[in-house]
């Protein structure tokens, strides 16, 4: 399913991204409920009446926070692998791109703050959901059909979506689990080679063809 963003940096008012980033620095730090709204006026270097005439509810605040955060990483990681053809580099690069942002401090932060409140506010949660990892899995397929256009990779079996959605559930489980699990941790960059590796191995044999492993041959 393909989530349309409504928060866009470069469109929104100077003031409305001020709040957004003092929104930003708070709900990281606090999460969800405990946030306040004088303490995001307060971070923003706004009036309160500012933050209302932009965002009426906390929610749609936070879901502009998401949004933002969520779109900066989305074209981070389109930017890496655009000009790469060999098919183990682009899954290579799409994976320590993402990596890179759901294991820094704000990107679990913001991981723990969304499933915190998800049983309280449901539609939060569906919403990061639509704008982080689904957008991450739509801009995995567009990688993985054109390799299969081309005979690299065969996912007949279980379909574009879901392949992608394979790779990209390869690539953050065990990492997003152990450092989520282990505050404070920061795994070496040996152990995120580790992960890639394991991801990108375990994904071509599954799905690649006679022709790409031919061509490695």
């Amino acid at each position: 399913m393909q989530a349309t963003s409504t928060v866009h940096s470069d469109t929104i008012s100077p003031k409305a991204r001020m709040v957004v980033a003092g929104a930003r620095e708070i709900f990281l730090a606090h999460g969800f409920s405990a946030a306040t709204t004088d303490m995001i006026q307060r971070a923003a270097g706004v009036s309160k009446s500012t933050v209302y005439a932009y965002y009426p509810t906390k929610e749609k605040l936070f879901e502009a926070v998401v949004e933002a955060e969520c779109e900066a990483a989305i074209q981070a990681v389109h930017s890496v692998a655009m000009h790469l053809n060999d098919l183990r580099d682009v899954l290579s690069t799409l994976a320590r791109a993402y990596m890179t942002i759901f294991l820094s401090p704000s990107g679990l932060a913001l991981f723990r703050a969304i499933i915190g409140e998800a049983p309280r506010f449901p539609q939060l949660a569906r919403h990061f959901y639509l704008v982080g990892p689904s957008s991450m899995n739509n801009l995995v397929a567009q990688h993985i059909e054109r390799s299969t256009r081309i005979g690299e990779l065969d996912v007949s079996s279980v379909g574009l979506e879901t392949a992608a959605s394979i790779f990209t559930n390869l690539v953050r489980s065990e990492a997003q689990m152990q450092c989520l699990t282990h505050p404070g941790s920061v795994p070496s960059a040996a152990q995120q080679d580790q992960w890639i590796n394991t991801a990108v191995v375990t994904f071509l044999r599954a799905f690649g063809t006679s022709n790409f492993n031919a061509g490695k041959a």
